[in-house]
Formats: C-alpha cells, sequence, structure tokens
C-alpha cells in the first residue's frame, strides 16, 4: 500500500513539474513564447541594437527606503524586428519592465527599471541582463545595464 501511495505521489510531482511554465520574476509574467525564444536564438532573425542612453548610469544622492525609477532608451538600428525576451536584475531590489511587443527597424523602445533603496546604503552598484535577438551583443557586455548611486541614511 505505501509504494502505491508513493508512487501516485511522484508521478503526480513529475506531472505538476512538467506542465509548468516559467515566470519571469522581473515582470511577473511567462518567460516568453517559443516564437520569442526561437527570434533570440536564430542568427536569420538578429538585427542591430542602439542604445540611445548611457548603458551605466550614475543617480547619484538618493535617500535609504525611496524607490527610484531608472530607464534605457534604445532604437532598432537593424532590418529584422528586435525581441526584447527578457531583462534580468542581478537582485531582487530591482524590478525591470521590458516591452511586450517587437520593436520594428527604425524604432525606438524604453526598459524601465525601479530600484527599492531600502536595504541598500553606501555606495551601491546594480546590473540588468537583457536578452534579444541583436547580433551586436559583443559577449553579453552591450546588453549590461547598470546604475549605480550613494543611498544616504
Amino acid at each position: 500500500m505505501k509504494s502505491i501511495f508513493l508512487f501516485a505521489m511522484s508521478a503526480s510531482l513529475i506531472a505538476c513539474n512538467v506542465t509548468d511554465k516559467k515566470q519571469n520574476t522581473a515582470v511577473g509574467t511567462t518567460a516568453g513564447t517559443s516564437a520569442d525564444n526561437k527570434m533570440t536564438e536564430d542568427s536569420a532573425s538578429f538585427t542591430t541594437l542602439q542604445w540611445l542612453d548611457s548603458v551605466q548610469q550614475n543617480l547619484g544622492s538618493i535617500n535609504k527606503g525611496a524607490v527610484v525609477e531608472i530607464s534605457w532608451k534604445f532604437k532598432n538600428t537593424g532590418d529584422k524586428p528586435l525581441i526584447i525576451q527578457d531583462v534580468r536584475p542581478g537582485c531582487g531590489c530591482t524590478v525591470a519592465e521590458k516591452p511586450t511587443e517587437p520593436i520594428a527597424p527604425g524604432a525606438e523602445g524604453v526598459i524601465r527599471a525601479k530600484y527599492d533603496s531600502e536595504n541598500g546604503s553606501g555606495t551601491i552598484h546594480k546590473e540588468m541582463t537583457v536578452l534579444a535577438n541583436n547580433k551586436n551583443r559583443n559577449n553579453g557586455f552591450d546588453n549590461k545595464l547598470s546604475f549605480s548611486a550613494d543611498v544616504k541614511e
């Protein structure tokens, strides 16, 4: 009887894991469609991305507990639609918001983030990684966004 119970529990746990969708904790939605995943991996659908704002921003001095909004503007400089599949903050104190629709060639878009300084103090430096179908990734360096601030008590 115990073995039947253990078998049934194991089967149900396996079934749950197979049907679960990966969640994007940065924006609270599913982590893109299979079409988005294919476009960011298929070199035939790669495009180029130009950051219009500096990828490294200094927010200056902020008060502890403040929630600060940061944005980075970009342009699709290629000839294919630009798909921002995901934006992954380096920690839980930062929440990212990405465009939900593809960015047409020549069009511009914005990635936004909110930083909660409640648990920060002193000089902080935070990074986010952008997953997109751009061919000018330079081993991920061009798809790293960062900001720094001096959090005052």
